[in-house]
């Protein structure tokens, strides 16, 4: 019989320092985010499976959790991402003609993690724009992902850009099946260059080459130029190509010069993005600590076709490339009935600090408190040290 305490595998507890700072970063966030004109959603935890999943890729179904209701008896599923949930608050109970900007932060559960060292209740906080169907919308939304991460102050920070729709226009004009089509998308996500070459060897020319050639097409302006000659000359492409190169011009005018490269394999996420994609980078960890991109229609199924474009970060991978937290500290006040030591006190937390009143009897435990400082009576009165 398992230890009570036993947690299931890649679920875990933040303990106060940790945790304090987490907080600490959702209120720095969303902060950023409100004066960015996004305001504020809280999605439920769980919902009807159907609705969940409506027009999700089989990735996200794979990862999510199903419970049967014990009301209605139909099935439940516990949130796995909530990106989709945003596209259902604004086709479905937001009627803005324009553009709509929300964003939202809480704890997501999965079937899986996401690699060795993931976890498998990420806390998702992240921001959606709805409503634009132009690169202006992919600038900002990527404009608004970098200052979130300079906020965070994570080390090491770099952008990933991709393009999902360069690799649909390659597999539609190279007239591949869905199943085709989905053992080549996962060779590529994991740049499985054998892999790759072995799927697409009965492929025709020149769509055969250009799968091959993505895994090599990362970089600066640089990759760019080369895809426009090693790619085939179809619209998309070139659409596709356009984009990046406005996105990647955008962050290195921002002074991001080093940190946005474009990478035309990187085909991450749950797979319902069909546009720019973006994957952020920190602290020389290989998972992503932000994901995001555009996904146009997610909506429709709600009876509104919008374009749509966003990212989401994981609040806990982003404290795992951070210094470990300080401990809270604070002051620590006596036991005593004294008015003056109360009114002290109040004053003293009014203005922000930490203050912990000892307990009787506790007096040899005041290391535990966390306390730096104490509040001691003198001739002037109540006073920190």
């Amino acid at each position: 019989m398992s230890p009570a305490w036993l947690l299931p595998e890649y679920v875990e507890d933040l303990l106060p320092a940790h945790a304090r700072a987490a907080e600490q970063l959702r209120r720095r966030l969303l902060d950023l985010f409100d004066v960015h004109g996004y305001d504020l959603v809280t999605p439920p935890l769980v919902e009807y499976l159907d609705s969940l999943l409506t027009g999700a890729a089989r990735d996200l179904d794979l990862k999510t959790f199903k419970v049967v209701d014990g009301l209605s008896g139909r099935l439940l599923g516990v949130r796995a991402d909530m990106t989709p949930q945003a596209a259902r608050i604004d086709a479905h109970l937001i009627d803005h003609q324009g553009p709509t900007r929300l964003c939202y932060a809480g704890p997501v559960l999965r079937t899986r993690p996401t690699g060795m060292q993931g976890s498998r209740e990420p806390f998702q906080i992240g921001a959606e724009l709805f409503g634009h169907a132009g690169i202006e919308a992919d600038l900002e939304i990527q404009s608004l992902l970098l200052a979130a991460l300079q906020a965070a102050g994570v080390p090491q920070m770099r952008l990933s850009l991709g393009h999902a729709g360069l690799f649909g226009a390659l597999v539609t004009a190279a007239g591949l099946n869905p199943e085709q089509a989905g053992a080549v998308f996962t060779a590529l996500r994991g740049k499985d260059v054998p892999e790759v070459e072995a799927l697409t060897e009965a492929i025709a020319q020149p769509w055969r080459d250009a799968f091959r050639q993505l895994p090599n097409l990362y970089g600066g302006q640089e990759a760019l130029d080369a895809a426009r000659n090693a790619l085939p000359d179809l619209p998309a492409i070139h659409a596709a190509l356009d984009e990046l190169a406005q996105l990647l011009a955008a962050g290195q005018a921002a002074g991001q010069v080093g940190a946005l490269a474009v990478d035309l394999a990187d085909l991450r996420g749950d797979g319902y993005h069909n546009g720019v994609t973006f994957a952020a980078f920190a602290g020389g960890q290989a998972r992503a600590v932000a994901l995001g991109g555009r996904y146009d229609g997610a909506g429709s199924v709600f009876g509104r076709n919008r374009p749509a474009t966003g990212f989401s970060l994981d609040l806990r991978q982003i404290l795992d490339c951070l210094p470990d937290p300080a401990a809270s500290g604070g002051i620590l006040a006596p036991a005593a009935d004294d008015a003056s030591l109360r009114a002290r006190i109040a004053e003293l937390r009014n203005a922000g600090e930490r203050v912990v009143v000892e307990l009787p009897g506790q007096a040899a435990h005041w290391q535990e408190s966390g306390c730096e400082r104490r509040l001691v009576m003198s001739e002037n009165g109540w006073v920190v040290r």
